[in-house]
């Protein structure tokens, strides 16, 4: 099942300063499937074949019972994104793609920061920063402590320079997850098709043919 985005989800990018053209920046792909194995790899071949690098990948179980979801994080210009995610979605196992830029989507990241437990007990002020940063311990050891915090990219990378100087030990960074936000929820989208009940003659990719006559990007 493919099928174009509907037009709500059509995004135009800003107007470049120099060129006065389109820029490059960071799209949020969100793609449902069908949970199948091999299929993350045919998705990353589709990137790597075109040499465009993944920023953050995450899949999860959906909000529809056996349906998966994929967020992939790119940086690239609209018009790219858009053939990308019309290639996605001719995988037999793809039942629809969507992008965004970072202010259609609410999201999230998760940090952990390994630190001396020896630095923060004679350090108030390591303690102090950590607090007002929204980090919160998860381990608690005699070597060594575990903060964890959630936040936007430059959050957590504001907290990696604040620990720097502390003998900060370790990081390490989740993916990204992402809700969309005009989004009614995957089963709204799936009610829709049941609704159209295609006959046994119609050929795979039918609506992607249609363009705006039934979805576009």
């Amino acid at each position: 099942m493919s099928n174009l985005n509907n037009k709500e989800n059509k995004k135009v990018l800003p107007a470049g300063e120099d060129s006065g053209g389109p820029v490059k920046q960071e799209f949020n792909i969100t793609v449902y499937t069908e949970n199948q194995i091999g299929l993350l790899n045919r998705i990353a071949i589709i990137f790597t074949r075109r040499k465009i690098n993944i920023d953050s990948l995450n899949t999860s179980p959906s909000e529809v019972e056996s349906i998966h979801r994929f967020n992939i994080v790119i940086t690239e210009w609209e018009d790219v994104v858009r053939k990308l995610c019309r290639q996605i979605e001719k995988q037999v196992e793809v039942l629809k793609v969507y992008y965004h830029t970072n202010e259609d989507v609410i999201w999230q990241e998760m940090a952990l920061y390994k630190v001396s437990t020896d630095v923060i007990a004679e350090k108030v002020s390591v303690e102090r920063l950590l607090r007002e940063n929204g980090a919160r311990v998860v381990t608690l050891r005699k070597d060594y402590t575990v903060f964890e915090t959630t936040g936007h990219r430059e959050e957590t990378d504001n907290l990696i320079s604040i620990l720097q100087p502390y003998g900060l030990i370790e990081f390490v960074r989740s993916a990204r997850v992402a809700i969309i936000k005009d989004s009614e929820g995957f089963n709204a989208k799936l009610r829709e098709f049941e609704r159209l009940e295609p006959g046994e003659d119609v050929v795979e990719n039918e609506f992607l043919n249609k363009g705006d006559k039934v979805f576009t990007m």
